[in-house]
């Protein structure tokens, strides 16, 4: 049984791409991946790379002994290998994972699974402004009074209002698009982050990689995190624009304004009567837990040396539930817009 709360900030469909199996996927993508670049750049024989494939695709994980491995080590992947390496058995054990280091592993699987994410918000960005669309259609010529510092100022339109809406979300969609080349990169620095581990072949091992993969190509990044953390701040304000959105109706339904009218609304176990902007509260409070959930991961810049496990450890709490939580505002946005059934002032 999913948590009752995840009905407010949950994202099923995110959850899944981010979760523990999908994870564990795209770390066994890297391995067959890894293997056969090796094989092309003369690391590894075809037969041991040809071997590693083989075995990987009908892999069963022992996720008890995968668990004890994170308690152990602060990474599964040394558990992961481990298994990987019985599981495939001489003589090309030794082949498997060659030259990498599970940071590896764990930043390029993280990439793997983004990659199938990022549509998601894009798809739904775009819905959302189709909906927006549509609600200048019917409503953006009807007048209304614009407020300023919460004050009555001077009539516009619906349009106005929405324009302010719609805008960021252009913004927020074209960003998102443009993220491939400095997020979506693979990992590949071996120990300490040098590729000295690929005996002189990390470069083309990575660019191998990479194409099998359909990810970019990268210098090592193992401490420089700035890309993750810049698209956290992306989905902040992302959340942050749909919060205003929130705010807005929240005050345009109330009772004395009445500029908005919603097809629902929450039910009081007190007052009947009334119909709570549930939806606009909502969009409000993930936009602030999105805004905290990015300051945190902010930390997560500061590496020491080549590589820190606090850090990386701090943004695995924090990036996946941030962008969980961008994904559910999306949802509930598109849900309290295509509830609108007026807005304007009142005749």
């Amino acid at each position: 049984m999913r948590p009752l709360l995840s009905e407010l900030a949950g994202d099923a469909e995110i959850e899944l791409l981010l979760g523990d199996s999908a994870q564990l996927a795209a770390m066994l993508r890297f391995e067959v991946a890894l293997a056969e670049a090796e094989a092309d750049a003369g690391l590894v024989s075809p037969v041991a790379a040809a071997a590693i494939a083989k075995s990987i695709s009908s892999f069963e994980p022992d996720w008890d002994d995968l668990a004890a491995g994170m308690r152990r080590d602060g990474v599964i992947v040394p558990a992961l290998v481990r298994q990987l390496r019985a599981a495939l058995g001489e003589p090309h054990a030794s082949a498997l994972h060659l030259g990498a280091t599970s940071q590896d592993v764990v930043d390029t699987a993280l990439m793997l699974q983004l990659a199938r994410v990022i549509p998601v918000l894009l798809e739904r960005i775009t819905a959302l402004e189709a909906v927006l669309s549509g609600l200048v259609d019917r409503y953006g010529g009807r007048a209304l009074m614009a407020h300023t510092r919460m004050q009555s100022a001077l009539p516009f339109t619906v349009a106005d209002k929405l324009r302010s809406w719609s805008d960021p979300l252009a913004r927020h969609r074209s960003a998102l698009s443009n993220l491939r080349p400095e997020l979506l990169v693979v990992q590949l620095g071996g120990p300490v982050g040098d590729g000295s581990s690929f005996s002189g072949k990390r470069e083309e091992v990575a660019r191998g990689l990479a194409a099998l993969l359909d990810l970019g190509l990268a210098t090592p990044w193992h401490s420089t995190r700035d890309p993750i953390v810049m698209f956290g701040s992306r989905l902040a304000a992302l959340t942050g624009s749909l919060g205003k959105i929130g705010a807005d109706v929240a005050l345009l339904a109330q009772t004395e304004v009445g500029a908005i009218a919603l097809a629902e609304g929450g039910s009081s176990s007190a007052m009947p009567h009334k119909a709570n902007p549930v939806r606009a509260e909502l969009l409000v409070a993930l936009s602030r837990h999105a805004a905290g959930l990015a300051g945190t991961l902010h930390h997560a810049v500061v590496h020491e040396n080549e590589r820190s496990g606090a850090a990386w450890t701090l943004e695995w709490l924090t990036l996946p539930p941030l962008v969980i939580v961008t994904g559910a505002a999306l949802q509930h946005a598109t849900g309290l817009l295509s509830g609108v059934t007026r807005m304007g002032d009142r005749a």
